[in-house]
Order: C-alpha cells, then sequence, then structure tokens
C-alpha cells in the first residue's frame, strides 16, 4: 500500500472526509516524506504516529541497542526495507506490521545490521537475476 492510500485509509477511520484535497492537506501533516516511492518510505510523523494510536492499530516497539547510532544512512536503510507504516525516535522504531518487528527483534533491534543484511539480499537477487 502507498501513502495515499494509507492515508486515506486512516482518515476514514478517523471520520473524515477522503477526498483529494482533505488527503493532499493530511498527507504532509501524517508522513515525514510525502514523495511517491515504489517501496518503503513510510515514516510517520509524531502527528501520524499519534492517529495511529488514535485508531488503536496494533504497534509494535523495538528498541535499538544501547551503543547504536541513528545515522544518515541507517534512516535510509529503514526508509526502504521498512514496508508499513512506522515512527523513529532516538531510542526505537515502532512499526505497524507484526512480521516486521518480528524481523527487527531478530537483529536485536540493530537496524543498521538489518538494513546491511536487507541491501545484500537485494544485490544478490539482482546478480542472479541478470545471470
Amino acid at each position: 500500500m502507498n501513502k495515499e492510500l494509507y492515508t486515506k485509509v486512516f482518515l476514514n477511520q478517523l471520520g473524515k472526509s477522503t477526498n483529494d484535497i482533505s488527503v493532499a492537506e493530511y498527507m504532509p501533516l501524517m508522513w515525514k516524506n510525502t514523495r511517491q516511492k515504489d517501496v518503503g518510505g513510510l515514516r510517520l510523523t509524531e502527528y501520524g504516529f499519534d492517529i495511529i494510536g488514535e485508531l488503536d492499530l496494533a504497534i509494535y516497539e523495538v528498541p535499538f541497542p544501547f551503543d547504536m547510532q541513528l545515522t544518515t544512512q541507517v534512516i535510509i536503510h529503514l526508509d526502504k526495507f521498512i514496508d508499513c507504516p512506522y515512527y523513529l525516535t532516538d531510542r526505537s522504531v515502532y512499526v505497524t506490521n507484526e512480521k516486521k518487528a518480528v524481523e527487527l527483534t531478530l537483529f536485536s533491534g540493530n537496524i543498521r545490521k538489518y538494513g546491511m543484511n536487507k541491501a545484500m539480499k537485494e544485490q544478490d537477487a539482482d546478480s542472479e537475476s541478470t545471470e
């Protein structure tokens, strides 16, 4: 699902209009990046995260290791590989998909390792498809 569709679903659940004007108004309020992407790009703003809380959706917190630094590279990896709405803090990531929460937890919350692993798997898949 893309951001526009998620926005419409969230607005509908809140009892708000889902016309194009409302969606255009709420998109920058809910999402860190409003550009459409084929994959990922579902990072929520604080306001968007609050809306998720109002809707009583399942939210899974995955804490980061104490010594992990949240760098720009790590954030870019997350934005590419997390395919559900998520909210990022300095100490943890909150995801709305149980499977994604389990994947991140298996990496002990180390999203840098998680992103690197995903990137390597994607690169291997691309290499196999060109052979």
